[in-house]
């Protein structure tokens, strides 16, 4: 009788062994992740006016030159002597985010940071700059000139604070970081916009060119 009931003990102890293990297997096994949205998606959100977005605790970087760029159209001299024409130029710089996205002068996007840096260093914020004006500039036999410019820069970095009057994804609130870097005022932090007149020597296809197309011993003007 005593083997009888050890054996029916051992029974259950093996039954609460195995119901046990078949609990920690399934606290084992992780629990599916909820959806999350993409900082794409949130800023979407934002810019659509979906999401009731906030650009919190901006931090101004310190403004740079950014890189120059080619703002006219390019003088060829095919001619044996000094070339001199007025060139006109114009420049619009735009500003992106960390996502390389464009902000659109005058969308939801751009004037919300307007709004935040405003409030933070009383002083407003572009999301956009244009410039234009003319320039005089003389090319050497065989050479090309054309006007370039640097515009002032400068980045922006913030949290990015979005609220739904209903959960999406789970939630009220998704918050992500984001720099914006764009154009600065001229004279920002010392830093001002330069426009210069930069030549070089024509490429032997450019000169074959200069016969090929008609404007051998003159100077010719080329659209950007």
């Amino acid at each position: 009788m005593r083997t009888n009931r050890l054996k029916r003990f051992g029974g259950r102890m093996l039954a609460i062994s195995v119901a046990a293990c078949g609990i920690a297997a399934a606290a084992a096994v992780p629990a599916a992740a909820e959806e999350q949205p993409t900082r794409q998606e949130l800023r979407a959100d934002c810019e659509s006016g979906a999401g009731k977005c906030t650009f919190n605790s901006p931090q101004l970087g310190e403004a740079y030159l950014g890189r120059f760029r080619q703002v006219s159209d390019a003088l060829f001299n095919c001619s044996t002597s000094d070339a001199s024409q007025g060139m006109t130029w114009s420049d619009t710089v735009g500003t992106t985010d960390s996502l390389g996205l464009s902000v659109t002068a005058g969308g939801k996007i751009a004037g919300i940071i307007d709004l935040s840096v405003t409030a933070s260093y009383n002083h407003s914020w572009s999301s956009t700059h244009a410039e234009s004006s003319s320039l005089n500039m003389t090319v050497k036999p065989g050479e090309v000139g054309w006007i370039a410019r640097a515009q002032v820069m400068q980045q922006v970095t913030g949290t990015w604070q979005t609220h739904y009057d209903s959960p999406k994804w789970g939630h009220y609130y998704w918050f992500f970081q984001d720099t914006v870097t764009g154009p600065a005022e001229n004279g920002t932090d010392g830093k001002n916009n330069v426009v210069v007149i930069r030549t070089r020597k024509m490429t032997a296809a450019e000169k074959r060119s200069c016969a090929a197309d008609g404007h051998g011993g003159r100077a010719f003007v080329r659209q950007r």
